[in-house]
């Protein structure tokens, strides 16, 4: 199969009363385990990557290994660039692929944030390209985590109408007290604050920092309106998990095997959160 458009599982989700998981692939072998468990499940999925990854494996390269493994499945995904730092780097990954974006300038002054995502959106648009953008700032609980904002701030519902608009995006990234991370104390989502958004958005939001959320806060999340659930932290903590407890006991010390323990460790992980936002079975 082929990527689709971010914008096509969202809408589906919308109409069916769901969310999409999105999880990191930082190897091709990670996308094909995201992949396989996504088909066994019966689910669609978003596979990520980030500006951490792209340092590793240029966008160019990255978009034609992970369509490679994409055309030994058959389950409606999407490949997405989370938290894009620059226009260049997104500009990049439109070109190799990514069928999805996500430029960040949420801790930029507003203007510029609008700016410079409208001018990404007059880019995509024409190509079938999906564009998220994020106002307020979700922030970070850890000093492991690579993505999020030194700190947070939550979404302004008003802002947020102006802030679709202008920009012309196809999905919101909002802060409600949400944060990236292994949540050290359980978040407090502002659902109120959640459902002013929703009432007054005319886009699919998206969850960022699902790792460690409640699963009342998190179908209550959906209820109110968020379709896309992004979980990193849950994925990385356990392959690390893996291969530390591995090496430590003295096992499993050629590198591959290792990493293939540690990945089959996710499956249970990335069903879980498939079963989670009510994706499991909608394809």
């Amino acid at each position: 199969m082929k990527f689709l458009p971010m914008s096509e599982l969202m809408v589906d989700a919308q109409r069916g009363g769901y969310a999409v998981p999105a999880f990191p692939c930082w190897s091709t072998e990670i996308a094909s385990i995201v992949l396989r468990t996504a088909q066994e499940m019966g689910s669609p999925v978003i596979l990520m990557g980030a500006p951490v990854d792209l340092d590793e494996i240029p966008p160019e390269e990255y978009g034609a290994l992970l369509a490679a493994v994409a055309a030994r499945y058959n389950v409606p995904a999407a490949l997405h660039l989370d938290h894009g730092d620059t226009p260049e780097r997104v500009e990049r990954c439109m070109a190799s692929g990514f069928t999805s974006v996500m430029l960040d300038f949420s801790t930029r002054p507003y203007a510029e944030n609008v700016a410079a995502l409208r001018a990404i959106v007059d880019i995509a648009h024409p190509l079938g390209i999906t564009v998220e953008g994020e106002l307020g700032a979700v922030g970070k609980v850890d000093t492991v985590t690579q993505e999020g904002a030194g700190h947070s701030a939550l979404t302004d519902p008003e802002e947020a109408v102006r802030y679709v608009v202008e920009t012309g995006i196809d999905a919101l990234a909002v802060a409600i007290g949400n944060a990236h991370g292994n949540y050290t104390v359980l978040p407090q989502l502002d659902f109120a604050l959640l459902e002013r958004i929703a009432a007054s958005t005319p886009v699919p939001l998206v969850l960022h920092g699902g790792s460690g959320t409640p699963l009342p806060d998190l179908l209550r999340s959906i209820a109110l309106g968020i379709v896309k659930v992004n979980v990193a932290s849950e994925l990385i903590r356990a392959y690390r998990e893996s291969v530390m407890e591995q090496w430590s006991g003295g096992r499993n010390l050629w590198v591959p095997t290792a990493l293939g323990e540690a990945g089959r460790a996710l499956v249970p992980i990335l069903q879980r959160w498939m079963t989670q936002v009510g994706s499991v079975g909608r394809v």
